[in-house]
């Protein structure tokens, strides 16, 4: 059973992935100049997505995110800032895939651990944690009118991947919920960012090849 405070870590770190969807989902919504009910529409809908469609997947209804008023409401907090000061988010070289990466980690690993705690099989937790960090970007990049960055050569869903397959095998290997949440998550945001700064990508498929 999880310590009490530990709970309490996990929820926030869980609160700090859907603040940086909702900054990724609303730096992406300014840059194609979306009016404040836009900014305020895509970041939610980034930070919210991908845990909808994991509790859907695992007949957890109705959806965390439904249930209860905090999810939102962060989300709506953070996309807010992003539109008040936007020159935080300049500073950064790639400030979407920045937050993008943290939420995709932090997401990943606390969907695979939701799924296990369903009683889901650790390949199946895998996977469903690897859609709900992958969930939200996809919705972002659609209504951005963009190719969703998961279809791309870029490595996405890998690293989402990554860090749903450590918080199994941590837990697998006994490992409490907190630290193993801690280190899947990393792992995913670093393979994400190394990916990113080194322009690792998958080799892309021609029709011709």
């Amino acid at each position: 059973m999880t310590h009490p405070a530990a709970e309490t870590v996990i929820a926030l770190i869980e609160d700090g992935g859907t603040a940086a969807f909702a900054i990724s989902g609303a730096v992406a919504a300014m840059r194609r100049k979306l009016d404040l009910f836009g900014v305020l529409v895509l970041g939610a809908v980034t930070a919210v997505s991908g845990g909808i469609i994991r509790d859907v997947l695992l007949g957890s209804i109705p959806p965390d995110a439904i249930k209860s008023w905090q999810a939102v409401a962060i989300a709506l907090g953070a996309a807010l800032l992003t539109l008040i000061y936007p020159p935080l988010m300049a500073r950064l070289r790639y400030p979407v895939r920045v937050f993008d990466a943290a939420g995709l980690g932090i997401y990943a690993a606390v969907g695979a651990q939701k799924a296990l705690a369903f009683g889901i099989n650790w390949p199946m937790a895998a996977a469903l944690g690897m859609i709900t960090g992958i969930g939200g970007g996809m919705l972002r990049d659609i209504l951005s009118a963009e190719v969703p960055m998961v279809l791309r050569a870029e490595i996405y869903a890998l690293a989402a991947l990554l860090s749903a397959s450590v918080a199994v095998g941590a837990q697998a290997l006994g490992l409490a919920p907190l630290p193993a949440l801690t280190i899947a998550a990393s792992l995913g945001f670093a393979l994400r960012m190394l990916a990113l700064y080194r322009n690792w990508s998958l080799p892309p498929r021609h029709p011709d090849t």
